[in-house]
């Protein structure tokens, strides 16, 4: 596992964009669909999108966290993340129809902004293990 402790630090960084894409995605997805409705037959403008965004953050989130954790040792990290984790599946399983548009959007940001806060504590963690204090 040391050898792939190397990457934590670019996981993270990784995790953290795509959580904040995800978040612009759901924020800004309405008005660019007004401006642009075109942008609707594309990937970014189908529901489907936050599935695919899931298919690259739960795996990224999984290995990244886990891997922090055994370095730094602090399970309250992972915990949080995969708390966020399980907020996004909710609202992508759900979606529109099953939380409303406004409860679908509320989830996908909380979700978000836990795993990026968390992703971002890991790192923080990670570089105080490898810095000694």
């Amino acid at each position: 596992m040391n050898n792939f402790s190397q990457y934590i630090p670019f996981l993270d960084k990784f995790a953290v964009t795509t959580s904040g894409f995800c978040a612009i995605h759901c924020l800004s997805l309405p008005m660019l669909l007004a401006i642009f409705p075109a942008l609707g037959a594309t990937l970014f403008g189908k529901e489907a999108f936050h599935v695919w965004l899931l298919w690259l953050v739960i795996p990224l989130s999984i290995i990244a966290l886990s891997m922090g954790c055994r370095k730094h040792k602090s399970w309250l990290v992972a915990s949080l993340g995969f708390i966020g984790l399980s907020v996004l599946v909710i609202a992508a399983s759900f979606g529109h129809e099953g939380l409303g548009e406004t409860g679908e959007r509320v989830a996908t940001l909380i979700g978000a902004t836990v795993i990026a806060v968390e992703h971002v504590q890991n790192y923080t963690l990670c570089r105080r293990v490898e810095c000694g204090h």
